[in-house]
């Protein structure tokens, strides 16, 4: 009887990171080309790369239950998984805002909170193809950095945005709309940068 291939955890935890970046990339388009017409079908596809990731997530897990032996504790595969997860599901989170606020144009400095979303997710990203090789590749730590940086840049985007809508918009309604849309911004920079702190802190644990 033919052994059952070996699950590759790794190869798993890359495709969840490139999901993240390729919705981060169309959430960054939708932003800069900002069109009710077009939002819908722009939105579909960041969906379906969150159901194909949600997908991803079951069929590691099932794996995890049944494996003897994997190439990191499979507390922390689980971990990071669920981390990488967290990065998509706030993009995704952020279309149904734009549709449910009924969002017509964008504020003022909304695509650099995108183009940060991006950088970040694309960090991750290279983070993760790196992460295999860990206790060999010189980028890696580099890369860890970086998304804490762009991290940092969103923190202070966030808060001089926050500022300026609370001191400088009238209508009541668009406050409560962007106040929202600005706290997702911040929640995916943080998604992204647990996630590369949790590679950071595997890096150590491991060698």
């Amino acid at each position: 009887m033919a052994r059952k291939k070996q699950y590759n955890y790794f190869n798993t935890m890359e495709l969840l990171a490139e999901n993240s970046h390729k919705a981060a990339e169309i959430l960054e388009d939708i932003i800069n080309n900002y069109s009710v017409s077009t939002f819908e079908t722009k939105a579909e596809e960041i969906h379906r790369l969150e159901k194909e990731n949600d997908r991803m997530i079951d069929e590691l897990t099932n794996e995890l239950y049944d494996a003897f032996i994997t190439p990191i504790d499979r507390e922390d595969i689980l971990i990071i998984s669920e981390c990488l997860d967290d990065i998509i599901d706030g993009i995704n989170g952020m279309t149904y805002l734009f549709e449910n606020l009924v969002i017509t144009e964008m504020r003022p400095e909304t695509e650099h909170f995108a183009s940060l979303v991006n950088k970040a997710a694309r960090g991750v990203h290279t983070a993760m193809l790196e992460f295999p090789k860990f206790k060999n590749s010189k980028t890696l730590k580099n890369m860890i950095v970086e998304v804490n940086d762009v991290e940092s840049e969103g923190d202070l985007l966030f808060s001089n945005l926050k500022k300026q809508l609370f001191s400088e918009e009238t209508n009541v309604l668009e406050i409560i709309k962007w106040k929202e849309i600005y706290d997702r911004f911040e929640s995916i920079l943080n998604a992204s940068e647990e996630a590369v702190d949790i590679i950071d802190g595997l890096i150590i644990k491991n060698t």
